[in-house]
């Protein structure tokens, strides 16, 4: 069983770093800064200057997205200064993927000098007072599935990523939560910023009203079906990790209603809101402080 487990290590470390040595060699970059889109916002990939752009089925082990509003791309450029790789769609559980797979890409970050994360996803705003079109920087997260054991270090650890027991209690960076809330209070977004605790579900239907309501009680102010697993890999990796959420529709908590969440009403709140989104990325970017030890 030992060598079983010794074995799949040796072998998942060879996929990841054949992989990252694969995408080093098709581009100049050696990205500092990695960003990953979510539903509807790709928008930002097209902020960086002199990109490579590649097809995630080019690459090799790479899994595939199959969502609409995801594109499925790897784009390398710069930004304000800063080299960055940007992963255009994500992957997810309720696509069918293995959970070691949807963290795939934070390994492949780390092994090419990926020092800070930035992730975006789109969500359901649980708290009352969030309107539609806020943006609520991620200051912790509820793993709902990591409770029925579904959790991205699951298995044999590989200490040339990480710790068998990292914390979590920092996961989101309070540096760049607090930087990302002076740069939105200047770009005069004070009305629509927040900051609050997401939840992750499997998906991919959408919650119920009791569900809803059961996520508010126990503190989330949103809810998706992302994110949270990548953001375990990443601060496993020893990456800073900065994440905020475009809540793109209000979470149904009143059986009174005809309301309903669909997937294209977050895929439109995702392209009202992208401009303010691209803006708050491009002016924090050349604020973040690289090559420093957490």
């Amino acid at each position: 069983h030992c060598a079983r487990a010794l074995q799949s290590i040796c072998c998942q470390f060879i996929e990841c770093k054949n992989t990252a040595a694969w995408l080093l060699d098709q581009q100049p970059f050696r990205p500092l800064l990695g960003i990953v889109c979510g539903s509807g916002l790709g928008g930002l990939a097209d902020l960086l200057k002199d990109q490579k752009v590649m097809s995630y089925s080019e690459i090799p082990h790479f899994p595939q997205s199959t969502v609409q509003g995801h594109a499925g791309k790897l784009v390398f450029g710069s930004l304000k200064g800063t080299p960055c790789v940007c992963m255009q769609g994500r992957f997810h559980l309720y696509e069918g993927h293995h959970i070691q797979k949807i963290t795939f890409p934070m390994k492949i970050f780390k092994l090419m000098g990926v020092e800070t994360v930035i992730l975006t996803n789109a969500a359901g705003g649980l708290n009352q007072e969030y309107n539609v079109g806020d943006i609520m920087i991620i200051k912790d997260h509820i793993n709902l599935p990591g409770f029925a054991g579904i959790n991205p270090l699951m298995g044999p650890n590989d200490e040339r990523f990480g710790l068998r027991f990292p914390a979590m209690s920092d996961a989101y960076d309070r540096e760049l939560q607090q930087l990302a809330e002076k740069v939105a209070i200047d770009l005069g977004y004070k009305e629509f910023i927040r900051r609050g605790v997401y939840c992750t579900l499997t998906g991919p239907s959408f919650e119920t009203i009791a569900e809803c309501r059961m996520l508010s009680m126990i503190g989330a102010d949103a809810v998706g079906m992302s994110t949270v697993h990548e953001v375990i890999a990443a601060r496993h990796c020893g990456m800073r990790v900065f994440a905020f959420s475009l809540i793109t529709n209000q979470a149904v908590m009143d059986y009174d209603t005809d309301m309903k969440a669909t997937h294209d009403e977050v895929l439109q709140t995702g392209k009202d809101r992208a401009h303010q989104l691209e803006a708050l990325v491009a002016t924090m970017v050349p604020l973040i402080k690289q090559s420093k030890t957490h």
